[in-house]
């Protein structure tokens, strides 16, 4: 066995255009198959339903140009090909940009607040 059961792929999908308009989607599943083997160096490749279901969305003629998949090998010794949803990623990465966000607000009202003191010490030192 490998040290990494689990990989994340972006696959291109688009050598899908030079079949014939009908078959595309279907060319699709199999260039996914394809791309799997030659990666995960298995033969049996079992794709999810919810992939299948995003590469025929839009029908047999116009699959997507690239897809985001990942690939697990199971116990059984077949990888299973699943959709990749970076929904951990993106949960920390708003968390990221908010405090930046708040940071920038605060350090504004500090100046604000820095500004309003200072002509207030000038005026006493004049007295």
């Amino acid at each position: 066995m490998s040290q990494e059961l689990e990989r994340v792929y972006t696959i291109n999908l688009g050598k899908v255009k030079i079949s014939q308009s009908q078959h595309r989607a279907t060319r699709a599943i199999n260039m996914i198959r394809e791309f799997a083997r030659h990666h995960m160096k298995v033969e049996t490749i079992k794709i999810e339903e919810d992939l299948a279901r995003e590469i025929w969305a839009r029908g047999a003629r116009s699959p997507p140009r690239k897809v985001r998949v990942r690939m697990t090998k199971t116990e059984e010794g077949y990888i299973l090909v699943s959709r990749y949803d970076d929904d951990a990623e993106s949960k920390t990465v708003p968390e990221k940009e908010s405090k930046k966000v708040s940071d920038k607000t605060e350090e504004p009202a500090k100046e604000a607040a820095a500004t309003a003191e200072e002509p207030a010490k000038e005026v006493t030192k004049s007295d």
